[in-house]
């Protein structure tokens, strides 16, 4: 018979990454505790490390895309209170 597969929370990844980071144990003492291969360990305290940058990174981003929204859309009203005003004018005439 096959085995399912296990597929563990973000927060228990998170759990067991930051505990690889604190180095108080082995990978191996970590899998056992965790009953999870080591190789899971490794590779979910990499994405961790890797991804640390962009946590931190998130918020000037969206500030910034938020920003860069505001602004083409200030760019649409003015575009369209001209045309307004412009065809106003022509229909005065």
């Amino acid at each position: 018979m096959s085995k399912k597969r296990t597929q563990h929370s973000a927060q228990f990844k998170a759990k067991v990454a930051l505990a690889a980071l604190a180095n108080e144990e082995t990978t191996a003492q970590l899998a056992s505790r965790f009953k999870i291969h080591p190789t899971m360990i490794s590779t979910w305290k990499r994405q961790l490390v890797d991804g640390a940058p962009e946590l931190f990174d998130k918020g000037h981003k969206a500030r910034k895309q938020v920003e860069a929204q505001a602004d083409e859309l200030y760019r649409q009203i003015g575009q369209l209170k001209v045309e307004n005003d412009f065809l106003a004018r022509k229909l005065g005439s």
